[in-house]
Formats: structure tokens, sequence, C-alpha cells
């Protein structure tokens, strides 16, 4: 065991995040990696930690290795450097280490590769099936913890590099476990799913190997797997990992990042985002290293969730670091350091509820077995929900990813809950949301499939089946083509009809309710019969936008905080040290433009509006003018006015991330 007075993970909050993936094109490793080099790391960036490469997926170690794959080009062990500067400096290091994802090794040991649905031995994919764990990857963490000192490990290529396994040792095991003689090779194939679930958990017994091996071995190890038991692998965690991290997209990031960070926020387990500190396409291969406003506008959206933040630069093949990036990272570290006693670790306060059934939507991954893919990526399993988040959100509504295991247990804290274009609930979720409803609680249905499973309890038919064409939705006196997947609908008793949807680009033609609104028991139920998120993310208007967000008004009326003045506030309410935090993030500018890399101009914002209902601030009964709000980091007190329980505010300009403290 290593003693340690360094920071653990739970109690950090910036950090620097560098790698470089050694591979046989690096022929001088460690060549100008020295401790003045890490020692102006230290003094511009103040990290909390320091994370940086010792295994790539090409599988070559940066370090001298004795149990592992050593990059030919090693002239000097710079893992050492790091690990002596960053110890008297008291800064944790933590390790880039590539698990499943490991090109090397497959080529010295092809037995342990995964095999595919057609006989194919992966040449870059270790299975979780094989002695990978055991032979290589335990014993080469361990060797980096006695032999080093490390403080940690970030896991890469892990869950997000799973797959099926149709290698011998796999299928026997399956075979003798479920008693099923034909493995399914295919979807459609009888027990496909079987199937895929047995390989998933498989990965799950492989995370949970190495993770209470390195634990045993010491206890004061920090273990994180990259995408574990977030959006990726959207399950309760199950095994003792000390942090929860991902590398967000770094194309259209902060949209990215919203989603992101909602689902880990409520796992109960420490964690933290990292930002990719350059722009451009992977397949280009070269990238540009990203401004000081776009780092800051790209921390605001983590920070705001209570989320630590890291950014991300890469090393040279060398192992060296581009000195110049620093003055970039250390700017962001002081934005960040502004708002870290407003921020981490606050505690949301629950508003609105967006619903993701957890496990159950791995019945739509077709591939990776953890990898849902986001607006960013292939298989874009997430993009109806992503759509409606960043509906919402462009609305200035409080919002919250609540994966389905976390709203069993705390449903009834929600004044609205929300279903995003999901086909289909876990046994028991939908009697839970219904008994909620009953009970006084509101229930918002996006898309035709998921109002098909309520078509009862919102009294209303549906007329043949839902297709694709181009159809407006009107509201306030505007329309909007959305062609998606729409349904149409009659009313029946005790529904009554919000909007309508068109046949064509005028309101004189037939027309089909676009959303509607029933009460069920002491609550409301209401469904929207058009896939409203897929068509925000593939064309989003101003019109869906404002008939998402009044229909939520009808349902939600009296949420705690209003802001009006722009669509670019992205809004979220936590608590802190017994004070409410309004956090206000300006989401102006061009990050979502995939033909943006690098941009140094955020568009400010303002002035804007804001309401606070403040009976809603404490359990006190009654309406109790606050004592103070301050605008931090500032420091500078607002003026407000108070009446009948709400406070109104006017912020003249928001530019990146402002904090309202109400005390």
């Amino acid at each position: 065991m290593i003693p340690s007075t360094r920071l653990r993970r739970a109690d950090s909050f910036f950090g620097l995040h560098f790698d470089f993936h050694a591979d046989f094109d690096c022929t001088e490793v460690g060549k100008t990696v020295t401790p003045a080099m890490i020692e102006k790391v230290v003094a511009k960036t103040n990290p909390d930690y320091i994370q940086c490469d010792c295994k790539g997926g090409p599988g070559l170690s940066s370090y001298a290795t004795k149990v592992g794959n050593q990059v030919p080009g090693l002239v000097r062990d710079q893992l050492r450097t790091w690990r002596k500067v960053t110890a008297k400096h008291g800064i944790p290091l933590i390790m880039h280490y590539s698990g499943l994802w490991d090109k090397q090794c497959a080529k010295l040991h092809p037995s342990w590769c995964r095999v595919d649905e057609h006989g194919k031995r992966n040449e870059g994919t270790m299975s979780v099936f094989g002695p990978y764990v055991d032979k290589l990857m335990i014993p080469q963490l361990k060797e980096l913890r006695d032999e080093y000192g490390v403080d940690g490990m970030w896991v890469d290529g892990d869950c997000w590099e799973v797959w099926r396994d149709y290698g011998k040792k796999a299928l026997a095991m399956f075979r003798e476990e479920t008693g099923i003689k034909s493995v399914p090779r295919k979807q459609g194939d009888p027990y496909f799913r079987e199937f895929t679930e047995f390989c998933r958990e498989r990965f799950r017994w492989y995370l949970k190997r190495y993770v209470d091996e390195l634990h045993a071995h010491d206890p004061d190890i920090e273990l994180c797997s990259n995408w574990a038991y977030g959006s990726f692998m959207p399950e309760p965690v199950a095994i003792d990992l000390d942090f929860m991290s991902g590398d967000f997209a770094m194309v259209n990031s902060i949209n990215v990042g919203r989603i992101e960070g909602r689902f880990m926020v409520y796992q109960g387990v420490p964690w933290d985002l990292m930002a990719w500190g350059f722009g451009g396409r992977m397949h280009e291969g070269v990238f540009s290293t990203k401004t000081v406003p776009q780092m800051s506008q790209m921390a605001a959206s983590v920070m705001a969730l209570g989320g630590g933040f890291q950014v991300y630069l890469m090393q040279k093949k060398d192992g060296a670091i581009n000195a110049w990036q620093l003055d970039m990272a250390g700017a962001v570290g002081k934005f960040c350091r502004a708002r870290q006693s407003f921020c981490h670790k606050a505690e949301p306060v629950p508003q609105i509820a967006l619903l993701h059934p957890g496990k159950d939507v791995y019945k739509r991954y077709d591939e990776r077995l953890f990898f849902p893919g986001t607006v960013v990526t292939e298989e874009k399993i997430l993009e109806r929900m992503q759509g409606v988040l960043q509906n919402l959100l462009d609305s200035q509504n409080v919002v919250d990813i609540t994966m389905a295991h976390h709203l069993q247990k705390h449903i009834d804290e929600y004044p609205l809950v929300v279903i995003p274009e999901w086909d289909y609930l876990g046994p028991g979720l939908k009697k839970k949301l219904l008994a909620y409803v009953e009970a006084g609680g509101n229930l918002l249905i996006v898309g035709p499939e998921a109002a098909a499973l309520f078509k009862k309890q919102l009294c209303v038919k549906f007329v043949g089946k839902p297709d694709v064409k181009d159809r407006w939705i009107s509201h306030n006196g505007s329309l909007a083509c959305m062609k998606t997947q729409s349904q149409e609908v009659q009313l029946l008793k005790g529904a009554r009809k919000f909007s309508d949807l068109y046949a064509e680009d005028d309101v004189i033609g037939p027309s089909t309710p676009a959303a509607s609104i029933a009460r069920y028991g002491k609550g409301k139920i209401a469904a929207v019969y058009v896939r409203m998120g897929e068509r925000y993310c593939n064309g989003a208007t101003a019109v869906a936008r404002n008939f998402l967000s009044d229909l939520v008004r009808q349902l939600f009326p009296k949420p705690l905080v209003t802001v009006t003045g722009s669509q670019f506030v992205d809004v979220t309410a936590a608590r802190l040290d017994g004070k409410l935090m309004i956090n206000l993030v300006n989401t102006a500018g061009p990050h979502a433009d995939p033909n943006v890399y690098v941009f140094d101009e955020i568009p400010l914002v303002g002035p804007l509006t804001v309401t606070l209902r403040v009976p809603a601030l404490s359990s006190s009964k009654g309406s109790k003018r606050p004592k103070r709000i301050t605008l931090q980091p500032a420091g500078f007190p607002l003026k407000y006015t108070f009446s009948k329980g709400v406070v109104t505010l006017t912020l003249p300009r928001l530019e990146i991330h402002d904090i309202l403290v109400v005390e």
C-alpha cells in the first residue's frame, strides 16, 4: 500500500488529461519530456490531478514496463518524470490505459481476441472470455501502482469496445449456462437477445474482476472505466468504481455535454467529464486547439450540473506536450476555479424528469453492446431523447435525466415527468407512472410510439398506423414542417386538443391534433403525436420549441425558476451549503456547426428576466423574502422585487456562465 495525502477524486474538480496512444511511429519516447516541462504544466494550470498516457489503443506501453508490450522507441522512461514532479507537488497522477482495445496484444496473442459472427478474429479487441484481463491487464495495472506509485487508472477502450463474441469459450459457456444449443448469429434468430445479454454480462464480470483485484491489492488506488454507468451503460452502479468519467465529443460538444452530464448526476459516484481541447474531424487526423471562450463554455455545461471538468490535450509522439497550449488550459482552469465553490457537488432541485428506460434501452443496441451513440455518431439511439432534451432546455426549463431505477424511487419529487419517444417501458414502470399521475402528478408523452402505450388513459383513438410524411405543426399563428413520424388520432370524451398538424403549409386544409391533454385521477396526462425530438435534432424550429414549451406550461404552470429574454440560456437549479444556486449558461455560438472547429466569440445574451418562486426554497410555510441574492463569481448583490412569494430580477447580460446565489 502506498500512503498518500493527495486529493481523492471525489474532492477533485479541475484536471488535465494527456495521451498520445503510442505506436510504432513513436521512435523517441521520452526524449524531450523533462521535469521543467511538467513543472510548467503545474505552474500554468494548477490542476487537482493529471492524467497521462501509459498504454493506448495500439497496445504499446509508453514507459519501461516489465510485464506489458513496451514501445520499441523508448529512450527515456517518461512516466518516471511525470511521477516525480506530480509527487513533489502533491498532485495525483492517473493513467490513461486502454483496456479491451489493444492491437499489439491481438498480434501477439490472436487467440485472446474477440471473434465475430462470421468466425473472424477482431484484430484490435480483446475477448472478455479470454485470459487478457488476468495475463496482461491486472499485472500491468499492479506494476503501475507498485513500481511508479500512480494514484489511479482511467481505463479507456472498455465498455464502448464490447461486441458479441463467438469464440469457442464464449459459445461453450453460453450453451452450458443456458442449455441453448443453436447460437444466434443475427437479429431475428431465436435467442438473439439472450446471447447478447450473456455477452454483456461477461463484460460486467471482466470489469468487476479487475476492479476488485486492484482494490484488494491496494485499497487506495482509484479506478474508472471510461463511460461505464453513464449513457453508454445506463444501469445502477453495481461495481466498486471510485469515480465516473467520459470524454465527450469534440464537435457539438455543448449539446453532448448537456445530455451526458445529466446521465451521471444521480448515479451516486463522483463524476467528471473530459472535453477535447481541439477541434476537427477524426478521419482528417489533423486538429486545431480550441480557444478559452470555447472551452469555458464547455466547462460551464458540466459545472452547472455539479460535476468536475477535465481539459484533454494531446501529447507529442515522444510524450512531451505542446507548451503553448497551457495558456489556454490555465485560463480555463481559472474560469472553473472561480465557480468551484458555487457548483461542485451541488444537489439538483427536482423539476422536470426526462425518463430514460435504463437497461431496457439495450434492445436498441445492434452492434457494440454498450454504445448508444449521440447526435454526432453513427448509431443515433439517443437522438430522439436528446432532441426532446434540447428542445426543453432551449425554452429554459430545468430538466434532469432520470433513469428508470432512479425515477422509481424519486418520482414523487418531480412536478412533471416526460417520456421522450420510447416505445417500451420496463416491468412495473408504466404502473408506477400511472399511479404517480393518479395521485396528482403530471405526465407528458412525446412521440406516436410512446403515446400508443397510454391510449386508454389519453382518451384517444389511433387512426391507422404512424407514418412518415410532410406535416406542418401549427402554434401561435405560425407553422413549421415536421417531416418525421406522426400519428393521426381522434379525441374521445375527456381529451382536449392542443394545437394541430396540417397536411399542407396552410391552416385551411385538413388537420389532426398535434397533442392532447386529459385528466387522470388528480393529475394530467398529455401526449404529442409526432416525433418532436428526432425532428428537433435534425431540423429545429422556433415553432416546435414554443409548442413544446407551452404544452409543458399547461402541465407545470409554476416552475421554481423562469428565465426570459433569450433561447440561448441553459438553466439548472441546485442546492449547496443550504443555498439555492441558479446556474445560467450561455449556449449561443456555432458550437453545433460541424464545419466550425474553433471559434473565439460567444455572443452576449440579455437582458434576462428571472423569476423565482420563494416557497420552493425551503420547507417553511409561507413566503419569506430572501436575505440576499448574489451574482457569482462576480460577487455583487442583485436588486430584486418581491411580491406574493415571487422574486423578480433583471440580469443585464450573460457572458458565459453566472450563478444566482439565493440565501
